[in-house]
């Protein structure tokens, strides 16, 4: 008998249908209404004993009472679809064929985000929550601000919780943490002259040269170092000229920095101290303003440092016993994410973050995406366990 019951009923099927409705909604970063409303009606059905949305348009459910909180957090916006003619089935049909959800967000992430909504309902129905308050988030913008979405759930729900769970797609491996994340933009500044006469003026273009090198070289100084690296990435260039006949007056270039443990803010800033030492050129944080479906605003602050929970914390060790017992046997490997994620908020405040989810996370952002329906229910599973286990 499947260990996924409410009130003695097997609810794998619902959940499922559940999965499946969510990825029929389209649910772009600010367009996450109906997703939401979707989620809430849901968990009121399930019978949470509370269910809101708050003032970002953030999906805040809790189970329980107790002095003991555990978080499970999941973001519900995806990127957009631009080829949707080109899928093998249409990126919003929800179908369920050869053992698979498939649709934008089957992967990132609706599946980990139902089977969590599942997971607290289940844990109250077996009496698994003595002690013990479970909140699901189901949270804003991920895709273009990670982390302020969930920011936002726990300042305006006070919310702090003891522990907390990232349900991003791990493949149902423990994921014990992720890199840090910076996006800059360096712009060198010249001086515009006719493109006849070159030399009265100063190339932007040509000024910022000798910064691409230096970028090249840091990427490859990054790549040589033992063990997990940090990598620096040009990925847009731009020039500002008065016409196609003038010498450009500014270049500018955007960098995707990912970090390891022991880099910090500071590690940039002498990084980007080096790369323009000696060049009429200037670096900032590509900070972004966002509004959510709601209309609230939102400022994303693109530099987060990365993070690892050890294996031997309570939460580690609860999710090890949750998946030994859902798999029979101890996990063979562990995931540690290339990506940032929602994560960036929790570990901001100091709460022992892990994360945990179904899909191949490779499979995120591509056509054709899609998330094995065992590794759902499997999640859903874990996850209940992790409830009782804490």
């Amino acid at each position: 008998m499947s260990n996924l019951t409410i009130d003695g009923q097997d609810v794998s099927g619902d959940l499922l249908t559940f999965s499946k409705g969510l990825v029929q909604i389209l649910s772009y970063t600010g367009q996450e209404e109906t997703a939401a409303r979707f989620i809430a009606e849901k968990m009121n059905d399930l019978g949470y004993d509370e269910v809101r949305i708050d003032r970002y348009g953030n999906v805040v459910g809790r189970v329980g009472g107790g002095e003991k909180v555990i978080l499970f957090d999941s973001h519900t916006d995806t990127v957009v679809v631009t080829d949707a003619g080109e899928w093998s089935l249409p990126p919003f049909s929800g179908a369920i064929q050869d053992g698979y959800l498939w649709g934008r967000g089957a992967v990132d992430m609706k599946s980990g985000l139902a089977a969590s909504v599942y997971a607290a309902a289940i844990a109250k129905s077996q009496v698994l929550l003595d002690g013990k308050t479970v909140y699901v988030t189901c949270t804003v913008a991920e895709e273009d601000c990670d982390g302020e979405g969930l920011k936002a759930a726990l300042v305006e729900n006070l919310l702090h919780p003891d522990y907390a769970v990232i349900c991003e797609p791990s493949a149902n491996l423990i994921s014990t943490g992720h890199k840090g994340k910076a996006q800059i933009i360096i712009q060198t500044q010249g001086v515009s002259a006719h493109g006849s006469a070159p030399e009265k003026g100063v190339n932007a273009v040509y000024e910022m040269a000798e910064i691409i090198q230096r970028i090249e070289q840091t990427n490859l100084a990054l790549s040589q170092q033992p063990g997990k690296h940090g990598t620096l990435v040009l990925a847009q260039i731009s020039s500002t000229a008065v016409s196609l006949n003038a010498v450009p007056s500014a270049c500018e270039v955007y960098l995707d920095r990912r970090l390891v443990v022991g880099e910090s803010e500071q590690t940039i800033q002498d990084e980007m101290a080096r790369i323009t030492a000696g060049k009429n050129a200037t670096w900032k944080l590509d900070i972004l303003q966002r509004k959510t479906w709601t209309g609230a605003d939102i400022t994303y602050n693109p530099l987060a440092t990365a993070w690892e929970i050890s294996l031997e914390h309570p939460l580690a060790q609860a999710f090890i016993a949750a998946c030994s017992e859902t798999y029979g046997q101890p996990p063979q490997r562990f995931e540690y994410w290339d990506f940032s994620t929602n994560a960036i908020a929790t570990v901001r405040q100091g709460i022992p973050t892990i994360g945990f989810g179904p899909g191949e996370h490779k499979l995120a952002h591509m056509r054709d995406e899609k998330c094995a329906v065992d590794q759902i229910l499997e999640a859903c599973e874990v996850y209940t366990r992790v409830i009782g286990a804490i």
